[in-house]
């Protein structure tokens, strides 16, 4: 049986080698993804920007288009991310990548920190009355206890 147990925190590394970022359009989230696009050119990190397509069980129970309406935010976040790439090349060199995720947000942003053995998460802080009910994604994401996870306002 494989050990779920997370590694320990590497004290006195040259810094984190992938930082995770949570994106999906809000102001929040592209402040968020703004402030580790830094850190990831300034640490040498590879940025990774995960937008997680919501899965809206209600939605689909009533008959309601979600998978296009997500497909467009998904691609509407690529073209953003593409044009302020091009804007900043030969100014900054910044490597990244951009993964499109279907899941609720915590489960999908944990899932993707896990996979690609992030060293950092960012997350923008929740612009949403739901998460009263749920949790926040970053408390839930800082209660994992798994990396450093930075709340961006």
């Amino acid at each position: 049986m494989e050990d779920k147990t997370p590694a320990p925190f590497e004290r006195g590394t040259d810094g984190p080698k992938v930082i995770v970022v949570g994106i999906d359009g809000s102001q929040s989230s592209w402040r968020a993804a703004a402030y580790a696009a830094g850190l990831a050119r300034r640490q040498g990190s590879k940025l990774v920007l995960v937008y997680v397509q919501p899965v809206l069980a209600a939605g689909v129970a009533l008959g309601a288009p979600v998978a296009p309406t997500t497909d467009e935010i998904a691609e509407e976040l690529m073209a953003e991310i593409r044009a302020s790439t091009e804007r900043l090349q030969g100014i900054y060199d910044l490597r990244w990548e951009f993964h499109i995720v279907r899941g609720d947000p915590y489960g999908a942003m944990l899932r993707m920190a896990d996979e690609l053995k992030a060293d950092a998460v960012v997350v923008g802080a929740s612009e949403s009355a739901g998460h009263r009910i749920m949790g926040s994604v970053a408390v839930r994401l800082v209660k994992a206890g798994r990396w450093p996870v930075t709340v961006v306002p």
